[in-house]
């Protein structure tokens, strides 16, 4: 297994273990990390979160709702992204960002959406339906998962998915 193999891998496992645990417990005992992270846009604070489900792994850092582009809206709605603007101090990324808009399916009488999908996504869209309340054009923010210790490398590697075209992931080390 090669180098970008196994960074693929660990991405994978990483993430899966992370989806795999509802947020609203994974997230209940985080605590404010000590560490301030230098980014070319100014400093983050994150939040430090134990994984108490899983034993054996360690914390990870958190950085939840960091701006990747300046938010399209008014004059930027129909434009090219462009890079975020510098901040001043330090921002504590410890909420999510606001979702995208879309169109979400009524599943409020649940016979009537079982009629239109599988009880598998009817279930999923009940755990993830609180996370999709906070909707808005100003979206394009990043949440990112890291080791609590050691360096946090800001790379992209280009990953095809041959169902959903090209994705870009960043690696943490």
């Amino acid at each position: 297994m090669g180098i970008k193999s196994r960074g693929i891998f660990r991405i994978f496992i990483f993430s899966t273990l992370i989806l795999s645990t509802k947020c609203n417990s994974f997230m209940k005992n985080a605590k404010i990390s000590t560490r301030i992270v230098q980014t070319r846009y100014g400093r983050l604070q994150g939040l430090i979160v134990p994984m108490e489900k899983h034993r054996y792994l360690k914390p990870i850092e958190v950085f939840l709702g960091v701006p990747y582009a300046t938010p399209p809206v008014q004059s930027n709605r129909f434009s090219p992204t462009r890079t975020p603007s510098p901040w001043d101090g330090v921002r504590v990324s410890d909420k999510l960002g606001p979702v995208c808009p879309q169109k979400l399916p009524d599943i409020s009488n649940e016979t009537a959406a079982l009629e239109k999908m599988p009880k598998g996504r009817l279930e999923y869209l009940k755990r993830l339906l609180p996370y999709l309340k906070n909707q808005s054009e100003d979206c394009l923010y990043l949440n990112i998962y890291a080791p609590a210790q050691g360096k946090i490398l800001f790379t992209h590697l280009r990953y095809t998915n041959p169902n959903t075209h090209s994705h870009l992931l960043g690696i943490f080390d």
